[in-house]
């Protein structure tokens, strides 16, 4: 049996990202959701990227378009640059740079995500998704909070 890396750099497929994907684990922190996510990309796990996406943005995503550019690109790395945590209770945001090549050229998606956790699970908050949403309408995440008093901050 051979051992293949996983994705994220973190280690090995097998103990790492893909207890994850197939819904074994959890993730435990923003960090590991977002490393895991990558991985899901490059292994094309599209429905682990839309469950973990938060629950109220779910409906919102364009799946064939994500599951698209997952599969047009190879993905080469992920770099952490920052991990922080505990913005409050329950957000945390992760700076990172996804390294891949596009068929043409090696790009760098750089970016700053945010993170809800919601009963005991890490989410994704899409600011991409072209949802119409009002700060007292509840929020995505679905902490049962009006949107502006939870994530709307982090959007």
């Amino acid at each position: 049996m051979t051992l293949s890396a996983c994705p994220c750099g973190e280690g090995e497929y097998k103990t790492c990202c893909e207890p994850l994907h197939l819904g074994q684990l959890k993730a435990e922190s923003a960090a590991q959701l977002m490393r895991s996510r990558y991985s899901a990309f490059a292994k094309h796990e599209i429905d682990y990227i839309v469950k973990t996406t938060a629950i109220g943005q779910q409906q919102a995503l364009d799946v064939q378009a994500i599951a698209d550019w997952s599969k047009a690109n190879q993905w080469l790395k992920l770099e952490v640059v920052q991990a922080k945590e505990k913005l409050d209770k329950n957000h945390a945001q992760v700076e990172f740079k996804a390294h891949y090549h596009d068929g043409e050229k090696a790009q760098i998606h750089h970016e700053i995500s945010h993170f809800v956790k919601q009963e005991g699970a890490w989410y994704f908050l899409d600011p991409t998704t072209d949802q119409q949403i009002t700060m007292k309408q509840p929020c995505i995440c679905g902490s049962n909070k009006k949107f502006k008093q939870c994530c709307a901050q982090f959007l």
